[in-house]
Order: structure tokens, then C-alpha cells, then sequence
């Protein structure tokens, strides 16, 4: 594979191949990904897990110097179970102009434009570096990017911007909301259902706790927004419930893997506050009423930090230029965007493919767009090659 040349399209391909889906693995491409760039005489770092199952990696492309631009990209992909494909998710299938395949979107076609203009990008003689950072772990909760920020703005010198290339269309988008992952576990005590004074429900007091969400969903629904964010409010979902072993006995345990979205700017720590309130001061001492046994446990999951657009001016304006656009877009998904914002660089979203179309089955991303990613990254080779 020595200097092989590889076009978009055929690097996208070879990415959709690997089933990257969160609970596997995302090492076989990952090593795909550093022989690649060893090929064309770019070394790169690894930053595993601690299970040594996954890794992150970086590489530097370009001189050692400050002012750099981080290209960012996950590497997992949402699963494809119990959804009606019309052509094998992991084979990329071309139809109509439009290219299929799980991860086309969200989001391997941004990582596959990078690293097939890789040799351009060595030919550009820029005078600041691009440094490519693909992660694992983004579909569930950003789990890899905080290591890959850490060991990544220890190393290089500091960048001028990053552009994290989620599906926006190529839109540039400089506002993405807050989101927190949670897991809360109801502890009851079983008993016969004919018996109900005898046990607690784990689930009936589960139920009370999702009433209580969507209650306060309602309420901040109706709350005036301040951004261009659709929806223009705090959201509350409860993704996940598991409880019970039979019809007929109370049951012990339930789980709820829920989270939320709050607006930038907002309060983001609002909805776990008075959700914990309601668990502390309200359903325990219910439970306990019935059976001193009885607990509830909550534990954060995960957490993404949110950008906003006067944070991000720079990367911002770099952005459009490469885009050719003349306006910015928020955000209500969230992103690893505010992980490298926390670590103080400039951040912006932009990438090719429709956000509608991820997690989707027959997932697919226009040739089109990966026309204007690739321009895009022709424009930021331009820059790069202006700087002093």
C-alpha cells in the first residue's frame, strides 16, 4: 500500500467496510487508518481505552507549529439491528447519485475526504499543520474524544481552529446544544402481586419519575428560546427502560437510561438538579414509606458540552470562507464540538451529508457532498499555504 492513491469515494468504501457499530471494536479500522498514513510517511498516536479494545488516533500532517487546523471525526457507527435495508449496510452501494451504506453520513464520508486528499495536502506546502483526530465512542455519549483532546493539545502546538465534520450539509454551525446521559436504577423489594402491601414496585415508581419528566418537559417547552435551535427548547428523553421478571411479581429492579439537551446558555445542569430533587425529597421517601429497602440510585452516564457562537468567531470565519457560505446554523444534536471547545480552541461544526439521514435505515450521503467536502479542504489547503 505504499503512496497508494485513493480517491473519496473508494476511501469511503473501505471505511463503511469495517462495522465500526459503538459495542464492537473499531481497531481493524483504526489500524487501517495509521498503515495508510505510515505509507505516505505520516506517523501517528494512538489513545486506546483502557480495555486496550479501542483507540483513538492523531496525526500531524504539515510543520510543527502553532496555528494548525484539527480535522475531527468519529469512527463508530449506530447500529443497523431490526432495520430494513435494501443493501448491506457495510457495502458501500452507489444509486442515483447518492452513496448507501452505514456511517456514509454520520459520519465516515468527512474522515474519507480527509484522508484520500491526504497527498494533496502534503503537496500544498501549508504553512501551518492539519491534524486529522479520529475517535471511538461518539454515538454513545463522546466517551473517546475527552482522552483524544487531552493527549492531542498536550502534544501539538496550539491550533487556530477545529472543524468537527458532522453532517451539516456543509452548513457551518456555531451553536450546539448541552446534553447530558444518565442511567437512574429503581431498587424495590418483590413481592406477590396479589400482595401489593407486602413489596414495592420498582416500575410503578419508575412510571412516577417519567410522568414527573414529561411534566417538566412541557415546562420547558414553554419557555421563550433564544437561538435558531429546532426545537427552540431543552429536551427530555428516556431512551431505554428495563424492569421485571414476571406478570405477577412485583418487580425488584428498573433502569432507566435516560438524558437531555439543554439550549447554549441556558441552565444545563437544570434538569438533572430538580430531576435528583424530585428523586431525593419526593419517590424515595414514598418507597421507603412502603419498604425501608427501597432506593433509587442515579448515575451520569455521559456529558457533552455545548458550544456557543460568540466562543467560536475565528473558526467561524474561517469556515465560511472555505464553505463559501454566508451564514451559521445551530445545533440540537450534540457533538464532540464542545469537548475541544473546553479545551480552548475555537470550534465550529461543518461536514458533508444530511443529519436526517443518520441512524437511519438505507443511510446514504449525495456524491454532491462529498464534491463539497473536497472542495472545502482544497480552500483550507489554499489558506494554509497564505499563512506567514
Amino acid at each position: 500500500m505504499a503512496g497508494e492513491a485513493v480517491d473519496s469515494i473508494e476511501m469511503l468504501r473501505r471505511l463503511v467496510a469495517f462495522d465500526t457499530t459503538s459495542r464492537h471494536s473499531n481497531l481493524a479500522l483504526i489500524d487501517y487508518v495509521q498503515a495508510y498514513l505510515a505509507s505516505h510517511n505520516v506517523d501517528s498516536t494512538l489513545v486506546p481505552n483502557a480495555e486496550k479494545t479501542k483507540a483513538n488516533l492523531y496525526a500531524s500532517i504539515g510543520p510543527d507549529v502553532e496555528g494548525g487546523i484539527v480535522l475531527s471525526g468519529h469512527t463508530d457507527v449506530v447500529p443497523v439491528d431490526g432495520q430494513a435495508w435494501d443493501s448491506d449496510p457495510w457495502t458501500l452501494t452507489e444509486k442515483n447519485e447518492a452513496l448507501y451504506g452505514r456511517g456514509t453520513c454520520d459520519m465516515k464520508a468527512f474522515s474519507a475526504v480527509a484522508l484520500a486528499l491526504l497527498p494533496e495536502f502534503q503537496r500544498a506546502r501549508m504553512k501551518v499543520p492539519v491534524h486529522l483526530a479520529l475517535s471511538y465512542d461518539e454515538e454513545i455519549g463522546c466517551l473517546g474524544a475527552h482522552s483524544l483532546v487531552e493527549r492531542l493539545m498536550g502534544d501539538v502546538k496550539r491550533p487556530h481552529a477545529v472543524i468537527v465534520g458532522e453532517p451539516t450539509m456543509m452548513g457551518v454551525v456555531n451553536a450546539q446544544n448541552w446534553g447530558g446521559g444518565l442511567v437512574t436504577t429503581f431498587t424495590g423489594v418483590e413481592a406477590h402481586s396479589s400482595m401489593t402491601h407486602l413489596g414495592v414496585s420498582a416500575i410503578h415508581f419508575a412510571g412516577e419519575f417519567i410522568h414527573f419528566l414529561n411534566a417538566l418537559q412541557d415546562e420547558l417547552a414553554a419557555r421563550p428560546g433564544d437561538t435558531d435551535m429546532v426545537p427552540g427548547h431543552t429536551t427530555i428523553n428516556i431512551g431505554v427502560i428495563r424492569g421485571g421478571t414476571a406478570g405477577n411479581i412485583l418487580a425488584r429492579e428498573c433502569v432507566m437510561n435516560w438524558g437531555y439537551r439543554t439550549l447554549p446558555g441556558h441552565d444545563f445542569m437544570e434538569v438533572q438538579r430538580r430531576a435528583e430533587a424530585y428523586l431525593a425529597e419526593t419517590l424515595l421517601p414514598a418507597m421507603r414509606r412502603r419498604h425501608p429497602d427501597a432506593d433509587i440510585h442515579t448515575r451520569r452516564r455521559s456529558f457533552v458540552p455545548g458550544i456557543k457562537p460568540e466562543e467560536n468567531r475565528e473558526a467561524e470565519v474561517l469556515a465560511l470562507q472555505w464553505t463559501g457560505g454566508n451564514r451559521t446554523y445551530a445545533a440540537p444534536y450534540g457533538t464532540e464540538a464542545g469537548i475541544f471547545r473546553a479545551a480552548g480552541i475555537p470550534t465550529v461544526i461543518c461536514g458533508p451529508g444530511d443529519i436526517a439521514q443518520a441512524h437511519q435505515p438505507n443511510e446514504f450521503i449525495l456524491k454532491s457532498q462529498v464534491t463539497a467536502c473536497e472542495n472545502f479542504m482544497r480552500r483550507l489547503m489554499a489558506w494554509g499555504a497564505r499563512q506567514a
